[in-house]
């Protein structure tokens, strides 16, 4: 799997919000359509430009997994995030750098539409600014190779909310989140990533979950369509697992680079796998 990974810091008056993932994926938004947007009626239903259109394929598409996603970590003192892009979204790198310089510096963040004059940008780990200007990289998306190594005893943290479902319903209490529940996901939204269908899971994980730390955490964010606050809760916190199997613990690992369950575009299922 090929990615990008667009990292962004600064310093604001405000103390950022605990949660920061619906008001960053929301004025991202309202500055990506600004930035790509070619129809006169700027209107998304029934658009002559949908199937070509990244704000459509981000925000409007029901199709598959949206290719990216928001990574942070939860109640910083200042704003330090990144946005990956992954497979064929990797090419629109620029788009997607120059609709993030527009939330920054013209659209703004937030209820207060706050600005910001300075900031720090990397793409791929190097810096991007050059004398005040974004200087692109010429360098290829990165590649994510599967590891060779793998480890069968492993703590998971749950970094962000995991908002999964077992049995059809969303997970609230840790000892109702099952090893297979975990892989699965996992499993499906590498698939939909790579624009393939999904598949049933092609082995049975192997492992004991020994320990399980783990409690359920509510968000609330605003959703501008339907004009109200929706619930995007889900487990904080880290479970033990001993006897891994190699497949599965390759999954955990490319997990902390896509995310594990719903709404990761947000933010949300950010986790870390640790050795033990």
């Amino acid at each position: 799997m090929i990615y990008h990974t667009i990292r962004i810091r600064f310093q604001n008056a405000k103390t950022p919000l605990y949660f920061i993932g619906s008001q960053l994926r929301g004025a991202f938004g309202y500055a990506l359509k600004r930035t790509v947007c070619i129809n006169p009626a700027f209107e998304c239903s029934s658009c002559f430009a949908a199937d070509n259109c990244l704000y459509y394929d981000f925000y409007e598409s029901k199709e598959g997994y949206h290719p990216y996603r928001f990574d942070f970590e939860l109640g910083k003192s200042y704003y330090d995030f990144r946005l990956y892009l992954f497979g064929e979204a990797t090419s629109k790198l620029a788009y997607v750098v120059s609709a993030l310089h527009r939330m920054l510096t013209d659209t703004g963040i937030g209820k207060e539409r706050f600005k910001v004059t300075a900031y720090e940008l990397f793409v791929n780990g190097a810096s991007a600014m050059k004398e005040g200007k974004i200087v692109l990289p010429t360098s290829e998306p990165l590649v994510f190779e599967f590891p060779n190594d793998v480890a069968d005893n492993v703590k998971v943290h749950f970094i962000t909310p995991l908002r999964i479902k077992s049995n059809n319903r969303f997970v609230r209490h840790a000892e109702h989140l099952t090893l297979r529940a975990l892989i699965n996901s996992l499993y499906q939204r590498s698939l939909m990533l790579e624009g393939k269908d999904r598949a049933k899971l092609p082995f049975e994980p192997q492992g004991k979950i020994v320990d399980r730390f783990a409690h359920f955490k509510d968000l609330t964010r605003y959703s501008g369509r339907q004009k109200g606050k929706l619930k995007i809760g889900g487990l904080l916190g880290e479970m033990t697992i001993e006897g891994l199997d190699g497949e599965s613990y390759r999954l955990l690992k490319l997990g902390e680079l896509i995310g594990v369950g719903k709404q990761t575009v947000f933010g949300l299922g950010k986790i870390a796998v640790e050795e033990l």
